[in-house]
């Protein structure tokens, strides 16, 4: 037993004496960049003389003064696999099972951290997953207010059935296509946040030198509490009217009397977390509240009151007449007495205290639209709706997550400065969803995004990004649409060199943001990269607009890459999609035919167009045009005219 203890002791002791580190990123199964220099880097004792050998080359190096070092060795091809020995006179560290090869990375928001496990056919797709020599690493979501130098978690996982369900899918496709292309390894590096905003990945040095956000770099917090004190602040602001006001739990007491207005309150959809209703990242107690129309044969019957789920403890009042409190799991049905409800109009007020669980939800009610109701035996009046009204508790405790888009620069901070200078082929980025409101900026702000991470790693390496697929409405031009001006603005950035783009309005979901068709996206990326970094001839563009002509009343449209020929994917050979305006600037649909590799748009009653957009909406499930390669037409208009989003900017 004493010798157990001693040797326990002593191999503590041992790890805690150990000084030499590599970068995470240089771990076991790790794929390192082929054909480019390649930097290797890690800490040690202050001073110490190490030797680092990788894959039969030696570099000698003597750390800092603060015991951190650097190497690059000269270019490698690609195979493997091979060994990175750091030794000291007192150490040594050994990484396995290294490949050379193609280095991918993978960033973004929710589209990109969406999963194998969670795209079409995954039982499928783990049969077909065996591929040793596609592998991934996954950074941690974190964000920090100064930049960081090492991740503090992560390690490279080979492809196979039991890891690849935790894998990108855009990347795992991208990936697998690329590789049955070519043979050459290839390693996803993923870094990617669910609902992030671009401002998050840009360097504040960056955001410095930009028109757009030069101005909020100059006021960046310092601190997480800084940075807390604006939040609320804003808030406040927003919702109160005073950025500075004083709010008592005597002022908030009066929120749930039957005469309180709070019709002025943040109006919002019921179900969901309040981080997406527009009250970012609080963390306490809040108020919800709702006008409810009961007809007279409902008043002198009992009712249930469906309020879907909250897992916290909520006070329930109608007409300032507390009904219920307390704790109830899953989708509440709470009894309402008779003559609880007056006909015609009354005021529901809810009293929630921050969740139990899950904690970091939020406020909020999950569950579906249809667990938000008014019942009894005989009729049933739904309470769903974008009319219901929030307001935080800002006289009781509250803090804020610290989460992707409190402050911009964080998430480069401590998500992408880490990963610097580790040598890439490329990147890969589906985001913009979160920005969709501040469009017309994005033409500035995403090149700004490419333009830094180049910068900052002294290569302009490809960059292909995914153009937003089709999700919500499908409304007429005159009403305009975030999301077409969103995808303009990515369309935009193509300006900029080594940039490709994958258009996916037909392969979208109208009714999810999430669409689980993950496989046709990676391929449209990867044929983009199969051309231009693998060299191979193929065609790998969607059609792109490229000029019109306006004349006998009618538009003939150019475009890019439809050098084969133009095709209307329609049982019945129609176009659709396409909509004209005249000098009133007044959209109207209109008839579109194909004539080789060009399109002439008309109105069958003669008008005279001065302007042609096409697949122009939110959700353009009517855009059939495509090249005879089968890659859909780009979203585009011929005008200039103002958007919905000009003016908006990020702060």
């Amino acid at each position: 037993m004493k010798n157990l203890l001693f040797i326990t002791f002593l191999c503590a002791a041992q790890a805690l004496s150990a000084q030499i580190k590599l970068c995470r990123l240089f771990s076991d199964h790790a794929i390192l960049q082929r054909q480019k220099p390649l930097p290797v880097w890690g800490s040690a004792k202050p001073n110490e003389t190490l030797t680092v050998n990788l894959a039969g080359q030696t570099q000698k190096i003597q750390a800092d003064t603060e015991g951190s070092w650097r190497v690059t060795f000269p270019p490698f091809e690609a195979g493997g696999p091979h060994k990175l020995v750091v030794e000291s006179a007192s150490e040594t560290v050994t990484v396995e099972d290294i490949l050379f090869g193609d280095v991918w990375l993978c960033s973004g928001q929710s589209n990109m951290e969406w999963t194998v496990a969670q795209s079409n056919d995954f039982l499928k797709e783990r049969k077909n997953a065996d591929f040793p020599q596609i592998r991934h690493f996954k950074v941690e979501h974190e964000v920090t207010i100064e930049p960081q130098k090492e991740l503090k978690s992560g390690s490279w996982k080979v492809s196979q059935a039991e890891t690849v369900g935790g894998f990108t899918a855009v990347g795992f496709f991208f990936a697998r296509e690329v590789y049955q292309k070519t043979g050459v390894p290839i390693g996803l590096l993923h870094s990617s946040w669910g609902g992030s905003q671009v401002e998050g990945w840009i360097s504040k040095e960056a955001m410095e030198n930009s028109e757009e956000l030069k101005n909020y770099a100059k006021n960046f917090p310092k601190t997480w509490e800084e940075a807390d004190f604006r939040h609320e602040s804003g808030l406040k602001q927003r919702l109160l009217g005073n950025a500075i006001a004083p709010v008592s739990v005597e002022d908030e007491a009066k929120y749930t009397k039957a005469d309180y207005d709070f019709s002025k309150w943040h109006t919002a959809d019921a179900i969901g977390q309040w981080d997406w209703k527009g009250i970012w990242a609080w963390r306490g107690n809040g108020f919800m509240a709702k006008m409810v129309e009961i007809p007279s044969e409902m008043v002198d019957k009992a009712t249930t009151l469906g309020l879907a789920e909250n897992f916290s403890y909520n006070e329930i009042y109608i007409n300032g007449k507390l009904i219920s409190a307390g704790v109830l799991r899953g989708a509440r049905k709470i009894f309402v007495p008779a003559r609880t409800w007056k006909a015609g109009m009354n005021k529901l007020m809810i009293k929630m205290n921050k969740a139990i669980e899950p904690e970091w939800f939020g406020l909020g009610l999950s569950g579906s639209p249809d667990d938000l109701y008014v019942s009894n035996e005989v009729q049933k009046i739904s309470l769903a709706g974008s009319d219901w009204k929030l307001m935080p508790s800002f006289a009781e405790p509250h803090t804020f997550v610290h989460s992707s888009n409190n402050v911009g620069a964080t998430i480069y901070n401590a998500m992408i400065a880490p990963l610097i200078p580790f040598a890439l082929r490329g990147a890969l980025w589906y985001q913009g969803e979160s920005n969709a409101g501040r469009a017309y900026e994005y033409r500035k702000t995403f090149p700004l995004m490419i333009e830094d991470w180049r910068k900052r790693w002294n290569d302009e390496f490809p960059f292909y990004f995914v153009q937003l697929a089709t999700y919500g409405k499908t409304q007429n031009s005159n009403e305009g649409s975030n999301w077409a001006e969103l995808r303009e603005a990515q369309t935009l950035t193509l300006k900029l060199p080594k940039t490709g783009m994958a258009v996916t309005t037909d392969i979208g979901n109208p009714n999810d943001i999430h669409p689980t068709n993950k496989q046709d996206v990676g391929k449209r990326l990867a044929v983009l990269a199969l051309q231009q970094v693998y060299n191979q001839t193929i065609i790998a563009r969607s059609p792109m607009y490229k000029s019109v002509v306006f004349e006998k009343g009618k538009a003939t449209l150019s475009f890019d890459f439809a050098n084969n020929g133009l095709v209307a994917k329609d049982k019945y050979g129609y176009l659709k999609g396409f909509e004209i305006a005249g000098e009133d600037r007044i959209f109207h649909y209109a008839k579109a035919e194909i004539v080789g590799d060009k399109v002439i748009v008309f109105h069958p009653k003669g008008m005279k167009p001065v302007a042609v957009r096409y697949a122009w909406a939110d959700a353009p499930e009517d855009g059939n045009l495509f090249n005879t390669e089968g890659y859909p037409a780009s979203p585009f208009r011929t005008d200039d005219w103002k958007g919905v989003t000009e003016g908006k900017r990020f702060d």
